[in-house]
């Protein structure tokens, strides 16, 4: 698909149909994010493929409070933890005083959705969860930064219109003057 219809088309989606995601599918977003860039090339996260019963075990922790109720319908779910720094990401973070790490992950999760997209599939990017509930249920004491929700869209499923600020509200762009 031609990049601006991509981002164009991908949204966050709400409401997923409960349509298995095929194998290769989810292999080809792991890729997408395995191969985008990263400080250092430290690729500073691990991810999990959740399906099955463990994406309903997911579902759970990240649907709470009245928060993301369209997660019980979601088939597969990409759980993206943090992980340690190659030596020369952390000097750079530490002379810089930036952890790139969550700036790494963003990128990533752009290029796995992305990807997602372009095989027409829908995801939504979900910073709402239960990190203790998560932790105990992949059996890691590491920092979970995002949770993905990966799937077909609902029949039905709109794609909305695009609202955002326009570009002179979010950039300088003199124009070489």
């Amino acid at each position: 698909m031609e990049f601006s219809k991509l981002i164009e088309v991908r949204q966050s989606c709400r409401k997923f149909s409960a349509e298995k995601v095929e194998n290769e599918d989810i292999l080809a977003c792991l890729e997408a994010f395995r191969l985008s860039p990263s400080a250092c090339n430290a690729q500073p996260y691990h991810i999990s493929v959740c399906t099955g019963e463990k994406a309903a075990a997911v579902s759970e922790c990240v649907n709470s409070m009245g928060m993301n109720p369209f997660a019980k319908n979601v088939p597969c779910f990409f759980v993206i933890r943090e992980d340690s720094y190659s030596a020369a990401a952390a000097l750079g973070g530490l002379i810089k005083g930036q952890d790139y790490r969550s700036i790494d992950i963003g990128i990533a999760a752009a290029h796995l959705v992305l990807c997602a997209a372009d095989r027409g599939l829908n995801t939504c990017i979900l910073g709402w969860f239960d990190e203790k509930k998560l932790k105990k249920l992949l059996g890691t004491s590491d920092r979970i930064r995002l949770v993905i929700a990966l799937g077909r869209a609902a029949e039905g499923y709109p794609i909305r219109p695009k609202v955002r600020k326009s570009i002179k509200q979010i950039s300088d762009f003199d124009n070489g003057k």
